[in-house]
């Protein structure tokens, strides 16, 4: 029984079922977990949706088609620094003023097309959220063991959204481009000249364009934000069932990063780098949605013990931006109630 689904809701019950829900209440007050650590493969590799997926994942992987290309754009994303520069130190020269124009509308319009791609994939984790959550099976571990092509979408939405974050982070012609747009746009309208180009945004989306770009994190800020969201829009959903699907998640990546006979399963090392990279990912989004976070004693993940732990037994540059992401992108870490322990351990 899945307590977080029977307590308080009325159903057929049988003699013991008062005791179960009484001990359930308990370990949800509590926020300990009794049981032993999911312990299944995860085939991140080569899951493939069964027909109850199916409706799901085809939704979700319209969206997942494009993170590819969006990450290799970024990637590309050089800024428009130089003819922006000339363009600010000879304020006179129209050339040069036009030049920096040209060069940075196009940019902007990568700009837009990344942060509106942020919202497609808020609307695909509210999609696996309400799959993995449903009352279709009793709990977390049955909705991943059984659910396996729906868990690897939504570890791939947290792998893209870490690898987005980290080369946004290096790149900071992204925000000087923006604010330069957003600068020359308000003066040609102050002097009534006519901003051409489909690239063009109103003031309404600049402010929301620009409140994304200055975030550290924007694509892991938009998913917490989402989770939380998730939450608070389906009130008749415990909360539990969401913090446990992604503590779960996290519990599964590092059983299976520990036990040799998971890890010989993996057909490429590259796995390995994205079940850590998710199962942080997790730990982050946990740490927004559950009310006292991921890093307290009675915390469903074990962050410092074993997960910190294994992060840092990998190569130092590997994990160096994941280990940066729990320091600097989650909630609770300076919390009094976080373990002092966790916080010399990411010192």
């Amino acid at each position: 029984i899945n307590p977080e689904i029977t307590v308080g809701k009325t159903r057929a019950t049988w003699t013991p079922y008062v005791y179960v829900v009484m001990g359930n209440l308990l370990k949800v007050l509590t926020c300990t977990d009794l049981e032993q650590e999911p312990n299944f493969f995860l085939d991140f590799e080569n899951a493939q949706p069964t027909e109850a997926e199916r409706e799901t994942w085809d939704e979700v992987d319209v969206v997942l088609k494009d993170a590819l290309a969006i990450l290799d754009e970024l990637q590309a994303y050089k800024g428009a620094g130089q003819e922006i520069r000339e363009a600010i130190q000879n304020p006179n020269d129209e050339a040069l003023q036009d030049q920096a124009w040209a060069a940075v509308v196009p940019l902007v319009g990568k700009l837009k097309k990344f942060y509106e791609f942020s919202q497609r994939l808020e609307a695909a984790l509210h999609s696996l959220l309400r799959a993995l959550t449903s009352e279709t099976y009793d709990d977390p571990t049955q909705h991943l063991e059984r659910e396996q092509a729906l868990a690897k979408q939504f570890a791939e939405i947290l792998h893209f959204t870490l690898c987005f974050d980290e080369l946004k982070m290096t790149n900071p012609a992204i925000q000087n481009d923006f604010s330069y747009y957003r600068r020359t746009l308000s003066r040609m309208r102050i002097n009534n000249v006519p901003a051409e180009g489909e690239n063009e945004v109103n003031n309404e989306l600049a402010n929301r364009i620009s409140l994304f770009y200055a975030d550290a994190t924007p694509m892991l800020k938009t998913l917490s934000d989402g989770t939380t969201k998730f939450v608070s829009e389906n009130k008749n959903l415990p909360i539990e069932n969401t913090t446990d699907v992604l503590s779960t998640m996290a519990s599964v990546c590092k059983v299976m990063l520990e036990t040799p006979e998971y890890r010989s399963r993996f057909s490429s090392e590259e796995t390995v780098s994205f079940c850590l990279r998710v199962m942080v990912g997790v730990i982050i989004l946990y740490d927004y949605v559950h009310p006292v976070g991921a890093f307290v004693k009675s915390s469903k993940i074990d962050v410092s013990e074993t997960i910190i732990s294994l992060l840092r037994d990998q190569p130092p540059n590997s994990v160096e931006g994941l280990l940066n992401a729990l320091r600097y992108t989650t909630k609770h870490l300076n919390d009094e109630s976080t373990t002092k322990t966790i916080k010399s351990m990411l010192q």
